[in-house]
């Protein structure tokens, strides 16, 4: 670098960082100004319940009652278009049958389908997998990115210019768009990561077709493993993942970004690439990741995963902010709805355990149920207070997800891949009945103040 150039650049970052003082200066409200307007910090009550700000007929997630205007803790409980999800999994399980799809069809058309329906939905779905000619090369393979997550939202906004009638909001047309991404986007999401590992991380490049006959489980195992090869166990503790994850009602910060974008009359494309950038941020769809580099830094510290004395030291460390990411936080404990139980976090626990065994992660899934345990009274002891808590899915999935050989950035864009379903369904409700464009109000407390001529400011 010349001198000159030098020189240039040292200005340029000096009036950025004149810029970045007076961006923190003007971006700044006083905390009782919240208060004194009475507003809704993140759109939730006092007592952490959410706004009402909408009706639908598609999800539930129940954690807790209302009872003489206060909140009371319940059994946790998930019900997509009113059909809980534990039925829903002990069912296809029982039938020894993948459920993704079944899941899908339930939250697109309110009913369980018949076989015939469900064999034809799955026929559809095999067909709409396969990506549009040059899509791999022109858009998956082209500047590569350090996250997933962008990718698809990327690929999905690209999409857009691959459909002949992009910008129809008929119901029809919005369930051929829903349709279509619900099938392509595992396969995008499986090929992105190929293409990743390849560009960030020097592996080799190969790309995998999915393949007819194979449900969207199966499909992914074989498009982000080099072997293309899987175990049917492998594939239903995955699928079961998937259908856990789909819904989850119409108030996560995801789902609500897809309803708010869809309000608007914006194309399904940009609904959903929005939806998936919100899915994106930590506080929504990476706790699972949160969870595992937990774990990974008290494993080592616990010798006996039986003994309840070393897990509370460890537990204890992580609430005195002395080990972890320092923070105070046990991840994995907690939500915001689920009071007493997560449903979720059950099933997983349910079917997860015997392929942890299987696998030799006996002793780390111990671990986690010990912390699940244990945690609540500690919480509650070290800060004052009495408020119920239970382990949500987050706690497990990651392990699941670890067990399953998928990396860690998969974890949230196969969350993506799932709830892409929900977001789905969701939109359609939206465009369908709501017919009002989501706009809240902002009070706006800046003083006034008069134009002053540039020379004499």
């Amino acid at each position: 670098m010349d001198i000159n150039t030098e020189l240039k650049k040292k200005e340029t970052d000096r009036i950025f960082e004149n810029c970045v003082a007076e961006a923190k200066r003007v971006n700044t409200i006083p905390a009782e100004a919240f208060e004194s307007y009475r507003v809704k910090r993140g759109l939730r009550e006092m007592d952490g319940t959410g706004v009402m700000a909408g009706v639908t007929n598609i999800g539930n997630a129940h954690g807790y009652v209302v009872y003489e205007g206060e909140k009371v803790a319940d059994e946790g409980k998930l019900e997509y278009r009113g059909l809980d999800l534990v039925s829903l999994i002990d069912g296809f399980s029982a039938e020894d049958r993948f459920g993704f799809e079944e899941c899908v069809y339930l939250l697109l058309f309110g009913k369980l389908p018949t076989k015939s329906e469900l064999d034809d939905f799955c026929a559809l779905l095999a067909e709409k997998r396969h990506l549009p000619q040059g899509f791999m090369e022109n858009i998956i393979m082209k500047a590569p990115s350090p996250s997933i997550m962008n990718k698809m939202a990327m690929s999905v906004l690209a999409l857009y210019a691959y459909d002949e009638n992009p910008d129809d909001t008929s119901v029809e047309n919005m369930l051929r768009q829903s349709i279509e991404i619900i099938a392509r986007l595992p396969v995008i999401a499986a090929n992105s990561y190929r293409v990743y590992r390849s560009h960030f991380h020097g592996k080799s490049l190969n790309l995998h077709s999915p393949k007819d006959g194979l449900c969207t489980a199966e499909n992914f195992l074989r498009i982000s493993r080099s072997s293309k090869t899987f175990t049917e166990e492998e594939a239903r503790l995955l699928d079961i993942c998937m259908v856990i994850q789909a819904e989850h009602g119409g108030g996560n910060n995801s789902t609500f970004t897809c309803r708010v974008l869809s309000s608007s009359g914006t194309d399904t494309y940009s609904a959903i690439a929005g939806a998936i950038g919100s899915l994106k941020g930590p506080l929504h769809g990476g706790a699972n990741i949160k969870v595992q580099q937990m774990f990974d830094c008290i494993r080592p510290m616990v010798k006996d995963v039986n003994d309840d004395e070393e897990v509370k030291h460890v537990i204890n460390q992580l609430l005195r902010k002395e080990i972890g990411d320092e923070q105070g936080k046990v991840y994995g404990m907690g939500h915001a709805v689920y009071t007493k139980s997560d449903p979720r976090a059950i099933m997983l626990k349910k079917y997860a355990r015997e392929l942890a065994i299987e696998k030799g992660y006996g002793d780390d899934f111990k671990l986690l149920e010990s912390i699940e345990r244990l945690t609540p009274e500690m919480f509650n002891d070290f800060k004052g207070t009495n408020r119920p808590m239970c382990a949500n899915v987050d706690l497990y999935s990651g392990l699941v997800y670890r067990m399953l050989g998928i990396a860690p950035e998969m974890y949230t864009p196969l969350f993506a891949v799932a709830r892409v379903a929900g977001w789905c369904a969701h939109r359609i409700e939206e465009a369908q009945t709501a017919n009002k464009i989501i706009r809240p109000a902002y009070k706006c407390i800046a003083k006034h103040q008069d134009f002053i001529p540039l020379e004499q400011r």
